[in-house]
């Protein structure tokens, strides 16, 4: 089956089942929790090699990024045990290792190699130095953009943009009578959608979620400039309904060739100039606008395998985790798809690999994973850490929320003070009924 059909179909299932030939001598079979974004189907194209060669059965449970999210955190806070590995990120695994809810990762064989993890990605998975899942892909956001586009309207990509200067070229790229959008951006509500991208954007404009005492910050002048800079330049050149567009409408707009600018996920960069993208051949790379206030708009997150303490098969997901999280699978990868379509952002083997230095878009994304900082991510401090969300406990459900306030504004179905009015109540409420204030 093509790596498209396998797309489609997985799209459209929220249950795969690895092999329908699996025989009743199978030592096991796990249950994974996954998103539904590229490298995780393709993953999924390659678990027949896996059987064959560990003898462990997999049935797949392939979900939309908000509901993956919704469905695990219910089921390892209630100890469901629905799931045997968990696809998480850099929000949940420190919370989660911490509760002794995830399995340690502290003793994957030598040959899996684990100090080869890039450090951003080790830490972020970490809770007090142990790895408590393992980075499948990792990744920061950065600016793929239509070459062709960008030279007819007359101007040139900097390297390191401003977000007055892709504002601008949105505009001047935007033509709607030929159904092209200058920029293409999340709207989408859901704290790791449209959420994760406008609190990025948002640390650029120097605005934060809280002040050090805990408090809520949305009744500021930096916020309103943040939501009215992106509702004023989304409403001029983006996509009609952007408010519920999320990674994979905007990675499906831009590869229809409906997208001058798109700024999101690096690992991205793989699809749109891939053989389902009908502009590969005229995209480019560049870092994540910023302000001239000395942070930039990227974020950091890895995509990672965990194990839920709950299961009764920790060896056998151990061993599906280092089969596909280690270098094997990036080999197997490279030699039937080739090498701009492994996993990126999590190996620093892979970027001294010099088949993988020759790939496009390879140093920009990991000069964007390196210039992302979780520790130091506003111009003002902030209590907390994280780039594109805060690591405490309650953030995951307030941010939902405001999420959704935010995406109503986009959509004109409130203003932006109305907005941001709500979201200042729903965060201090919550937080001051969580005890931090």
């Amino acid at each position: 089956m093509s790596f498209k059909s396998t797309l489609r179909a997985a799209t459209a299932l929220s249950l795969i089942t690895a092999s329908s030939a699996f025989a009743d001598g199978h030592s096991a079979t796990i249950t994974i929790a996954t998103v539904n974004n590229g490298d995780m189907i393709r993953m999924q194209g390659y678990t027949d090699q896996f059987t064959a060669e560990s003898g462990i059965a997999v049935e797949w449970v392939t979900l939309e990024e908000n509901v993956l999210r919704q469905r695990v955190t219910t089921d390892i806070t209630t100890n469901g045990g629905q799931f045997d590995i968990m696809t998480i990120g850099m929000y949940e695994t420190p919370i989660w290792g911490a509760n002794e809810w995830l399995v340690p990762l502290d003793d994957l064989s030598a040959e899996y190699d684990a100090g080869d993890i890039l450090p951003a990605m080790a830490g972020g998975l970490s809770h007090e130095g142990t790895l408590f899942a393992a980075p499948f892909y990792g990744e920061s956001s950065m600016i793929m953009y239509r070459t062709d586009l960008m030279e007819a309207a007359g101007l040139e990509m900097p390297t390191a943009p401003s977000w007055a200067f892709i504002a601008n070229a949105a505009r001047e790229m935007t033509d709607r009578d030929a159904d092209i959008n200058g920029i293409c951006l999340r709207g989408k509500a859901g704290w790791g959608e449209g959420g994760a991208f406008i609190t990025a954007m948002s640390n650029s404009f120097g605005a934060r979620w809280f002040d050090e005492e805990w408090n809520a910050q949305f009744d500021t002048r930096e916020w309103s400039d943040t939501l009215n800079f992106f509702k004023n330049m989304m409403d001029d050149s983006g996509p009609a309904g952007y408010a519920t567009n999320g990674f994979n409408e905007n990675l499906s707009l831009f590869n229809q060739g409906k997208c001058g600018m798109w700024i999101d996920a690096t690992v991205a960069a793989s699809f749109v100039t891939g053989d389902d993208s009908t502009v590969a051949d005229s995209v480019g790379f560049a870092l994540a606008p910023d302000n001239g206030m000395g942070k930039r708009s990227n974020w950091l997150w890895a995509w990672a395998l965990a194990i839920p303490a709950g299961t009764q098969q920790v060896d056998e997901a151990k061993t599906f985790i280092e089969w596909a999280t280690g270098k094997g699978y990036i080999d197997l990868v490279a030699a039937n798809e080739g090498w701009a379509n492994v996993p990126p952002g999590a190996r620093t083997s892979l970027y001294e690999n010099p088949n993988y230095q020759a790939v496009p878009f390879a140093q920009m994304t990991l000069d964007s994973i390196l210039s992302a900082d979780p520790t130091d991510s506003t111009v003002d401090p902030s209590p907390y850490v994280g780039i594109q969300f805060a690591a405490i406990p309650e953030f995951a459900g307030i941010a939902s929320e405001v999420s959704q306030e935010f995406s109503a504004a986009y959509a004109g179905q409130q203003t932006i003070d109305e907005a941001l009015a709500k979201a200042q109540a729903i965060t201090n409420e919550a937080m001051e009924a969580a005890g931090y204030r």
